[in-house]
């Protein structure tokens, strides 16, 4: 049996704009869905969601005959944790709050097998196809994608010292958590906040790394995308289903 090949990572690097969703909602049924709606990938959040490590598993099988890939955002950059998502077969990670090159080497040795990392040796995982990939442990690092998450002020000075760290294959933009950093808490689409953004899109394509950014806002998506954003979320779960229930509910009620 041959090593899956991460579909998402060779997208990456295509010139093609990548439509994702946020998936909160720690149901199969629910991913499933959102699977089957046409997006080219989909995050499975544990970071601000009630889903723990081991419910992730059925939601990557969930999706798994869909062409919607997953990106699994574990709840901190832990090598432990980190560890235990790759070895039930999650193939993109996208980690949270990196601050300094530092934490970016971390990530980047924490998804890599010895002597380039530091990731735990098991053959018989749901990664390896329960041992019948005879050579995972040898190949698995070229089908890791790894993306990292900048979300501070602080971060953003340190932004090519981050996506420059060998290893990463992409930076995530976080908005919300990078407009509180800048004293506009709840405020995403502040202009200070927006013009931050764009300005670390310019900057990663300088040097050549992807750009991605969660926005529910269609604009802004479209000036993110024409500044060169590679992959975009529009959506989060649980916000579409409380705003058609919402609509639905106020319109009968009127």
């Amino acid at each position: 049996m041959d090593l899956p090949q991460n579909r998402f990572k060779r997208r990456l690097l295509g010139r093609e704009p990548l439509f994702g969703i946020w998936s909160t909602i720690p149901d199969p049924m629910a991913v499933e869905a959102l699977a089957g709606a046409g997006f080219d990938w989909m995050v499975l959040d544990t970071e601000h969601s009630s889903v723990e490590v081991a419910e992730v598993l059925p939601l990557l099988q969930a999706a798994a005959p869909y062409p919607t890939d997953c990106l699994v955002r574990p709840v901190v950059n832990d090598t432990a944790l980190i560890k235990r998502h790759l070895d039930q077969g999650a193939q993109t990670l996208l980690l949270p709050y990196i601050q300094n090159r530092e934490e970016a080497e971390a990530a980047v040795a924490a998804v890599r097998y010895p002597p380039r990392g530091l990731r735990g040796v098991a053959t018989t995982t749901r990664a390896a196809r329960y041992g019948r990939v005879p050579d995972y442990v040898a190949r698995a690092d070229a089908e890791i994608c790894l993306i990292l998450q900048v979300e501070t002020a602080a971060a953003l000075d340190r932004l090519e010292a981050i996506a420059g760290t060998e290893g990463v294959d992409a930076v995530f933009i976080g908005p919300a958590d990078l407009a509180a950093s800048m004293g506009h808490p709840g405020q995403s689409g502040h202009p200070e906040v927006r013009d931050a953004i764009l300005d670390a899109i310019d900057r990663l394509g300088a040097i050549g790394v992807p750009a991605g950014l969660l926005s529910q806002d269609a604009a802004f998506t479209r000036s993110c995308l024409d500044r060169g954003a590679r992959f975009v979320a529009t959506g989060i779960d649980m916000r579409l289903l409380v705003r058609a229930a919402d609509a639905l509910a106020s319109a009968f009620r009127a």
